[in-house]
Formats: C-alpha cells, sequence, structure tokens
C-alpha cells in the first residue's frame, strides 16, 4: 500500500517503520535479500531518495547490510540485536558457548515444567526439520534449522524476556554455529537432540538442563581452547573433541550416545 506523502522527515520515518516491520515480522528473514531500489519505490509510493534514505537508517541501526554489487541483506530483526551483533562479531568462541550454555540451559530447566502441547509438537516439528536440513547436506539450511530449533526451546520455557534477550543474540549464535559447522555437513559431525525433547515432554528439568548445556562446549577440535581464560584453567568443553573421540555421549553431561562428534 502506498504511503501518503507528508512532509519529507515523517514520511521517511514511515518508510523505516515499514521496512523494519518487514524484518521484524519475518516476512524478509535474516540473510535473506530485501527488494531492490526500484521495487521498494513502487511498493511504497515514495521517492527514491526517501527509500535510500530509510535503507541507511536501518544498516545504520545494524539491522541491514548493504554490499555494493550484490543487494542489501538483512542481518538482524531488531536495533538491539544489530547491536549485539556488531558488540560480539570478534568475541572469543568459548565465551559465546559459556553463553549459550547458561542461557540455554535455563531455559530448557524452565520448558521441562512449564512446556504446553503445542510447545511439544512445535518441537517435534523443528526437530524433523533439523534432521532433513542435515541430511540435505545444506550447511546454512542446517544452521537456519537448528537456530530455530533452539529458539524454541527457550521460547518454551515462556519467559519474556529470557526469550526476548535471546532472540536479540540470534544472529551473534548463529554465526557462532555457522563457523563452527563450516562449509561442508559430515556423518561423523552429527548430532541428534531428541533426548532435549524427550526430557522436556518428560517434565526432566535436570535431564532437560543437562542435555542442553552440554551441547554449545562440542566443537569442531581446536575451536575452544584453554588458554582463554585467567592460569588457563580447564572447564567444561576444553577437550572439544580433540584426543577425545572415542569417549561416548554417557561420558559428559548433556550428550547424546555415540561419539562425541557432533555440533549444534
Amino acid at each position: 500500500m502506498p504511503l501518503s506523502h507528508a512532509r519529507r522527515s515523517a514520511l521517511s520515518e514511515q518508510v523505516i517503520a515499514a521496512l523494519r516491520n518487514q524484518i521484524s515480522s519475518g516476512e524478509w528473514p535474516v540473510g535473506s535479500r530485501i527488494p531492490t531500489e526500484p521495487e521498494l519505490v513502487e511498493q511504497l509510493g515514495v521517492a527514491r531518495n526517501t527509500v535510500r534514505e530509510a535503507v541507511r537508517a536501518l544498516a545504520h541501526n545494524g539491522l541491514l547490510d548493504i554490499r555494493q554489487g550484490s543487494g542489501t541483506y538483512v542481518v538482524a530483526t531488531s536495533e538491539l540485536a544489530g547491536v549485539m551483533h556488531r558488540r560480539f562479531a570478534d568475541a572469543d568462541p568459548r565465551h559465546i558457548a559459556e553463553l549459550r550454555s547458561t542461557l540455554e540451559s535455563s531455559a530448557a530447566r524452565l520448558a521441562a515444567g512449564r512446556r504446553t502441547e503445542r510447545d511439544l509438537k512445535q518441537l517435534d516439528a523443528l526437530l524433523l526439520r533439523r534432521e532433513e536440513a542435515w541430511e540435505s547436506g545444506d550447511a546454512e539450511a542446517f544452521v537456519t534449522a537448528d537456530a530455530t530449533f533452539h529458539m524454541a526451546v527457550v521460547a518454551a520455557s515462556h519467559n519474556d524476556v529470557m526469550t526476548a534477550m535471546y532472540a536479540d543474540l540470534g544472529e551473534v549464535l548463529r554465526e557462532w554455529l555457522r563457523e563452527d559447522v563450516g562449509e561442508k555437513l559430515t556423518p561423523e559431525n552429527h548430532m541428534d537432540h531428541t533426548r532435549l525433547v524427550d526430557a522436556i515432554r518428560a517434565g526432566d528439568a535436570e535431564t532437560a538442563a543437562s542435555e542442553a548445556a552440554g551441547y554449545p562446549f562440542l566443537c569442531r577440535p581446536g575451536r575452544l581452547h584453554t588458554g582463554n581464560h585467567p592460569g588457563g584453567e580447564d572447564r567444561p568443553g576444553d577437550e572439544s573433541r580433540t584426543g577425545d573421540e572415542s569417549r561416548t555421549g554417557d561420558d559428559r553431561p548433556g550428550t547424546q550416545e555415540g561419539p562425541v562428534t557432533a555440533r549444534g
């Protein structure tokens, strides 16, 4: 629907709001390329300069990334998510793993006691989608499916503050997973999350928390180094998988049966 023609500053704000709504509603998901400038001009019924000004404003706020010769892409769902992405883009991978472990284990513990039948159906569907994405061999599709699954676990906690915070960290966590997974999915790196869903379904808060806490530390060899902490002390997952491939999932809390060679 064409926007009303008000004074320039007000019209620009309308365009910014319209574009922001496309992003926050999921119409333009993170990673997608937004319509071209001429397409936006036609859709919104405003001048090219107004569209350009709005796009630049959202890029400045961290929601969009303007890539010369390629287009403009969505990189965050809100201004705060954009700030988070920029702030933690170069963070120590171990620190991100520890943050994931803390947030996701707390959320899983709450989800075990608060989940609804609707939550369980959503988790089952997303678990299946995650497996299908893995089997497709499409690394980016798997990152998206895995991140969506974990978001649903947090949402099942029914803690609105925790869910909003996790959502704002979404692209930071996706980027972490994207770098860990790499460009190629291999069978030995697969990890099943069925035990987490089963624990939530059974109302087993301790198992759910333990499962969720362990996943972030199962990274590719060498990604998490012991020297990243004062004194170089060991932390959960310090061994990553290097020299520890023979250990089964029951040897460490929060892992599935089978070789510790999984991610996500």
